[in-house]
C-alpha cells in the first residue's frame, strides 16, 4: 500500500469514527489553509472560475468566490468519506433532487427505457449515485481506472457498497459501452460526469466563451438508444447537498445528418446546461485542473495534477 492510498484508507476510518461538527470544522480549516497557501489546484479554480464570472468581477470578490469554492470541496471529501457509515434514511435525507426531476427519473425507469444522466464535477455526485440506489432504482456508471490499482479498488469497493454498479473505462470483460446500453434497456440509470474530457478523444465545445473538449459517452448513449437524456444541475445548500435535472434535450432525428454531427450537436447541448447551472452554483463546481484549450497550450499541455478521487465519467 503506497501513501496516497494509505491516507485515502485513513480518511475513510478516521473521518467516520469523529462527530461530523468536529469533522466538518478540520476539514474546513484545511481548505482555508489551502486558499492561503494558494498552490497549483488553487490556481487552477481561481482561473476557471474567473471563465465563469467573467472579467467584471472584482478580485477580492473572485478571491472570496475561490475560498468558498475550495469549502465546497473540502465538504465534498468530508461527507464521501463518511457516506459508508450513513444508514438509508440518513443517505436520502442528505441529498434532494428537485420534485420534478424526482418524477421523470421515476417514470423512465418504471418504463424500462432507462435515462442518461450528464452530471457536473460539482456538489456531491457519490452522494446523488447513493441516493438514487437508496431511493431502490438501478443505476450504473463508469469509473476512470487510475493507478495505484489498490486506490481503484478501493473506490470501486466504495461505491459499490452504496449500492452502485461501477464499469471501468477499460479492462473489463465488456467494453463499457456495450454495457451501459444494455443497462438502458433494462431502465437503469445512468449518471456520467460529462464536464472534462479525460481521453483526448473527446467532443470540442464552447463553454464560458471558451473552448474545451467533453466526452461523447452521453450523448452516444442517448443517440444509440433512445433513452432520455438529462442535464443535472448540483450544488450545496447548508443541510443537504442538492440538484435539478433539465431535459430531456431535443434529439436530432436519424436521419438529419451523420452520427459524428449529431454527437457534437448534443454534446454543445450538454455544455450548454452544464454551463447555466454552474453559472448558477459556481461556488460549488470543483474544477481545480484545467479545463480550457487555450490554459493546456499555455503550459505545454497536458491537465495538472488532480486533486479529485478516481471519477465517474463519460465514456468515449
Amino acid at each position: 500500500m503506497n501513501l496516497t492510498e494509505l491516507g485515502y484508507v485513513a480518511g475513510w476510518r478516521v473521518v467516520r469514527a469523529l462527530p461530523r461538527p468536529v469533522v466538518a470544522a478540520a476539514f474546513r480549516a484545511g481548505a482555508d489553509r489551502a486558499h492561503r497557501a494558494g498552490g497549483g489546484g488553487t490556481a487552477r479554480l481561481r482561473a476557471n472560475l474567473r471563465r465563469v464570472v467573467g472579467p467584471d468581477l472584482p478580485e477580492a470578490e473572485l478571491d472570496d468566490l475561490v475560498r468558498r469554492g475550495l469549502r465546497s470541496y473540502a465538504r465534498y471529501w468530508m461527507e464521501a468519506f463518511r457516506l459508508p457509515a450513513l444508514s438509508r434514511a440518513e443517505i436520502l435525507a442528505g441529498f434532494r433532487l428537485a420534485p420534478a426531476g424526482v418524477d421523470q427519473l421515476s417514470a423512465d425507469v418504471a418504463s424500462g427505457r432507462g435515462a442518461v444522466v450528464a452530471l457536473p464535477h460539482a456538489g456531491n455526485w457519490d452522494a446523488a449515485g447513493a441516493w438514487v440506489a437508496a431511493t431502490g432504482w438501478p443505476i450504473t456508471t463508469v469509473a476512470e481506472r487510475l493507478k495505484p490499482e489498490g486506490l481503484y479498488e478501493r473506490f470501486l469497493a466504495f461505491r459499490q457498497g452504496l449500492g452502485m454498479e461501477i464499469l471501468p473505462t477499460h479492462g473489463g470483460p465488456r467494453p463499457a459501452f456495450d454495457v451501459l446500453v444494455d443497462r438502458l434497456r433494462t431502465g437503469t440509470v445512468v449518471p456520467l460526469l460529462a464536464d472534462r474530457d479525460l481521453s483526448s478523444r473527446g467532443i470540442e465545445v464552447d463553454f464560458f466563451g471558451g473552448r474545451t473538449r467533453m466526452p461523447a459517452g452521453p450523448a452516444l448513449l442517448a443517440l444509440r438508444t433512445g433513452a432520455p437524456l438529462y442535464v443535472a444541475s448540483m450544488w450545496y445548500e447548508p443541510d443537504a447537498a442538492c440538484a435539478s435535472i433539465s431535459g430531456p434535450l431535443p434529439l436530432p432525428d436519424p436521419d438529419s445528418a451523420p452520427l459524428d454531427a449529431r454527437v457534437r450537436t448534443v454534446t454543445q447541448r450538454i455544455a450548454d446546461g452544464l454551463a447555466a447551472g454552474i453559472a448558477r452554483h459556481p461556488e460549488d463546481w470543483h474544477m481545480l485542473q484545467r479545463m480550457w484549450l487555450d490554459q493546456r497550450a499555455a503550459t505545454g499541455g497536458g491537465s495538472g495534477p488532480s486533486a479529485q478521487p478516481p471519477t465517474t465519467t463519460g465514456t468515449n
